[in-house]
């Protein structure tokens, strides 16, 4: 039976057109698992994805979109995983080499696949999505380097969008006490909510300043910015503390100075979660069944359908969206 998807195509000029549309089965790609999507979600690369040029990250056209991916398993070639097995999958380039979650229907690698964990559906598993698998990964990282509540305010920049929503949620969930930075000054109740103990205006950390080292300010940060701000942040943090790096929604470059290690001996942890090895990504999950708050989850959760997709894919990119967005492909 054919099946709707976003399938983003390319003209002979180079412009790129996304339209909703009809597919036939035979046209998905080659994988052991063909899975039944019940619902996707917004990322910013999903935004780039859905970009002029696929944002560098789409090899090849017509395409479809979408990183993550959640649902029923339909047909199965590998002995892991049998037809009505949830699942979900994130990351392994999924979305931008490998057609994704964009479409009613997906067929997959085995490998790429984790099974749902027990007190999470399908929905709230892609209000999660990528953004706030990351997140978790983050708070894991952070933890791993020595963090505790109690320990004194940890930061998380990008604080409105999807990673540092869930990153907020969590570590208060935890009983950390959460400063939360954000450029956008109508987001502040929105931030309380999720439990942010103070709002933190982006401005005051936006720009570079000559002296390596500031007041120790910071017991971790989860940061999903880069640029000056994360050079800011490393010469805040306390003594052996810690910042999980998460997104470079503020850039690439990052004009720091190698000061704050050897003189605070201070952790700069790079976080992957597009090639995350599967223990890891079942770790991650579990700790998101059990310490990520549903209500608060479902508080931050905004609901699209395909069509919506072209528009909020623009303005992600622009910081635009807030919080997490789900996306049923059947509605």
């Amino acid at each position: 039976m054919s099946f709707r998807a976003l399938v983003v195509e390319k003209s002979e000029s180079g412009e790129t057109c996304a339209t909703v549309r009809r597919l036939d089965p035979s046209e998905l790609p080659a994988g052991e698992v063909t899975v039944a999507v019940e619902y996707s979600t917004l990322n910013y690369k999903d935004g780039l994805c859905l970009s002029p040029g696929g944002g560098g990250l789409v090899k090849s056209y017509p395409h479809v979109p979408g990183i993550d991916l959640a649902g029923t398993v339909e047909a199965s070639d590998d002995p892991r995983y049998a037809p009505g097995d949830r699942v979900i999958l994130t990351g392994w380039h999924v979305g931008e080499r490998h057609w994704g979650g964009y479409a009613e229907r997906a067929r997959v690698k085995a490998d790429w696949l984790v099974p749902l964990p027990e007190g999470l559906s399908t929905r709230q598993a892609m209000a999660v999505g990528t953004a706030g698998f990351t997140a978790m990964l983050g708070v894991m990282a952070l933890e791993d380097h020595g963090l505790a509540p109690g320990d004194g305010e940890v930061l998380v920049t990008g604080a409105a969008g999807g990673v540092g929503s869930v990153a907020v949620a969590v570590l208060a969930q935890l009983g950390h006490e959460v400063a939360a930075v954000t450029g956008r000054p109508e987001t502040e109740d929105y931030l309380r909510g999720l439990g942010a103990a103070r709002i933190v205006p982006r401005a005051e950390l936006a720009e570079t300043v000559k002296r390596p080292l500031e007041a120790e300010t910071w017991a971790g940060c989860i940061d999903a910015v880069g640029g000056a701000m994360l050079a800011r942040v490393l010469g805040q943090l306390r003594y052996r503390a810690s910042v999980a790096a998460v997104g470079l929604a503020g850039g690439a470059d990052l004009p720091a100075s190698v000061i704050p290690f050897l003189l605070r001996g201070v952790n700069l942890l790079g976080i992957d979660s597009v090639l995350r090895p599967y223990e890891d990504r079942l770790r991650a999950w579990k700790r998101i069944s059990s310490d990520l708050p549903m209500d608060r989850l479902e508080e931050m959760t905004h609901a699209a359908r395909l069509e919506d997709l072209p528009e909020l894919g623009a303005a992600i990119l622009k910081g635009g969206v807030r919080g997490r967005v789900v996306v049923d492909p059947r509605a």
